[in-house]
């Protein structure tokens, strides 16, 4: 109960600063106030509105806000989204594009299970929907799930992709972006063993920590400075009555997003400030820069103890994707049994979070891949963010992932034709034969 006593305060507090942003917010804007002008009465209600906005997103899963696209024949093609896997932990979703003929390139984004949800890669998903049919890993809120509903560690979450790749079928090109790129690492090279015509035509890791010890971060550094005991101490909670996950063990999003902004607290706190002045001056709106980054940053979401701690301990600690020890239910995972999927690996010359060198050690481990099938880009001046959703993503990176796609991606096979049938013969006996070319 004590750490459930502890979520319930946090979530407390999280709800007082909302109501306390609301109130300033209206009190400010009282009508009676406007006939004495006062600039402390302006300040104090544009505090309300980006206080109120701030806390409320915090626990308000994004909008995807994809309605339309622009596509090859000069026409806007409506939007829908279709669940294609339903799973209590997560959803295979498609982005399908309404009167549009099926594009050949099949796209499989990995989303992160980092505290943020998967619309974190929503420019991603819009920069890939005119010349690709794309589908995302659409992971849940755990504060959500009953705790009737089990566990979830990293070898469920493979296990996840590994479902969700074979029913993609073998012509899916895969993209993890960060966090999951070892683990779909993983899901390859096991359905690589125990069903080969499953295996995607192609795998593209962006900015992931295959191996954290390459070139360590204080993020991917961290896992070694804490003990398992300590990190379950001070980071793992119960969710409180509130949710339908009461009692879970989980790893809060407010407590991941206390960590997200304190990395960086000068900058944040210089952002609010300047947003609270362009408010007091009328100056911003519901699509302006601070709100759309902070609308998708602040929003986040709880993560099972199980994966948290798993994924610091089998992952960052021992290193067991970069080490090649990985294991499912007991059964080792052999990376050099890729022998079929081209891999690229893609990283940012000034990541600070998977810095270069952690992910292009995948190409390492895959012994069993022939050195044409293998390509890694280095882009240089792009930090993580940019590596998949930024400038650097749109202008370079996104046109040579796709360029790898189509070099490597599997060719459909005909289909056999039926040979045609014989004609009647004609007057005098003779048969009509003249050959049908297809």
């Amino acid at each position: 109960m004590r750490f459930m006593a502890s979520y319930d305060l946090m979530e407390t507090m999280r709800n007082t600063q909302q109501w306390l942003g609301a109130s300033a917010s209206s009190l400010g804007s009282y009508p009676a106030f406007a006939l004495v002008p006062n600039p402390a009465l302006t300040m104090m209600s544009a505090w309300g509105e980006v206080t109120e906005r701030a806390f409320k997103r915090m626990v308000t899963k994004p909008g995807w806000n994809i309605h339309s696209v622009a596509c090859a024949d000069g026409r806007d093609h409506l939007i829908s989204i279709e669940k294609v896997i339903e799973r209590p932990f997560g959803d295979l979703i498609h982005f399908e594009v309404q009167g549009r003929e099926t594009m050949p390139r099949k796209v499989l984004l990995v989303a992160p299970m980092s505290g943020h949800y998967a619309t974190l890669l929503r420019s991603t998903v819009v920069s890939l929907l005119p010349d690709c049919e794309v589908y995302i890993t659409d992971w849940h809120n755990a504060r959500d799930i009953p705790v009737s509903e089990g566990k979830f560690d990293v070898e469920d979450y493979t296990l996840y992709l590994v479902d969700f790749m074979k029913e993609l079928g073998p012509d899916v090109n895969v993209i993890a972006v960060c966090q999951p790129a070892p683990l779909t690492l993983a899901a390859t090279a096991y359905l690589a063993e125990i069903d080969p015509d499953a295996q995607p035509s192609t795998l593209t890791l962006i900015g992931g920590p295959i191996d954290p010890d390459a070139t360590p971060t204080e993020v991917t550094d961290f896992g070694n400075r804490v003990s398992m005991g300590q990190l379950e101490e001070t980071m793992i909670q119960r969710v409180g009555a509130k949710y339908k996950g009461i009692g879970r063990r989980v790893y809060p999003g407010l407590l991941q997003l206390q960590s997200f902004i304190t990395m960086n607290l000068d900058r944040h706190s210089k952002a609010f400030s300047e947003q609270i002045f362009r408010v007091s001056r009328g100056e911003s709106t519901d699509g302006d820069p601070h709100n759309r980054f902070y609308d998708e940053y602040l929003a986040v979401m709880d993560m099972t103890a199980e994966f948290y701690l798993s994924t610091v301990e089998r992952i960052f600690k021992h290193s067991e994707i970069a080490s090649n020890t990985f294991t499912i239910n007991g059964h080792q995972v052999d990376i050099g049994k890729i022998t079929a999927v081209a891999v690229k690996t893609v990283e940012g010359a000034n990541d600070d979070i998977s810095a270069p060198g952690q992910c292009v050690a995948a190409l390492d481990l895959l012994t069993g891949l022939a050195d044409e099938k293998k390509a890694s880009h280095l882009e240089p001046g792009a930090g993580h963010y940019g590596i998949f959703a930024g400038s650097s993503w749109r202008n370079n990176i996104r046109p040579l992932v796709l360029e790898f796609i189509d070099q490597n991606a599997a060719k459909p096979k005909p289909e056999a034709k039926a040979a045609p049938a014989e004609k009647p013969k004609k007057a005098g006996g003779q048969p009509n034969l003249t050959a049908v070319n297809s």
